[in-house]
């Protein structure tokens, strides 16, 4: 099965919590399979990490901006985006996430992230899941 889920950012570098929207889109039949998330954009990404701490999400966007500057110097996308393309391709365009229960599988103080780093935007995100039972 496949649903797609819509997104708005509201500044140019910003890290959203979804676990919950991904959650809400899982059948409760599902029992155990597997969730896959896919980002069909180059300057947006997916990640997982600690969802119980707000500065997690600072932590990230610090991080990838010492790493990759807005407006850098040696950055040649005629865009005036490249960074946003680089810090995507760090952090990746899809996940799979395990499900059981009907509910994602995550670790205790795990949550699914979506990463603007081109905004703000409405983006749209592809959800697919599928049952792993035979």
């Amino acid at each position: 099965m496949m649903a797609e889920l819509t997104l708005k950012s509201s500044c140019r570098c910003e890290v959203i919590d979804i676990t919950q929207q991904i959650d809400a889109l899982l059948p409760p039949s599902l029992a155990v399979g597997i969730c896959h998330v896919f980002c069909p954009h180059t300057t947006a990404g997916l990640t997982t990490n600690e969802n119980a701490d707000p500065a997690v999400k600072q932590d990230l966007l610090a991080t990838l901006e010492r790493l990759v500057p807005y407006q850098a110097e040696f950055l040649q996308h005629a865009g005036g985006n490249s960074d946003a393309h680089v810090k995507a391709a760090i952090i990746g365009s899809s996940l799979a996430l395990p499900v059981r229960n009907g509910h994602l599988d995550l670790g205790r103080w795990q949550g699914v992230y979506f990463c603007d780093f081109d905004g703000p935007r409405t983006r749209w995100l592809r959800v697919f899941w599928q049952s792993a039972q035979e």
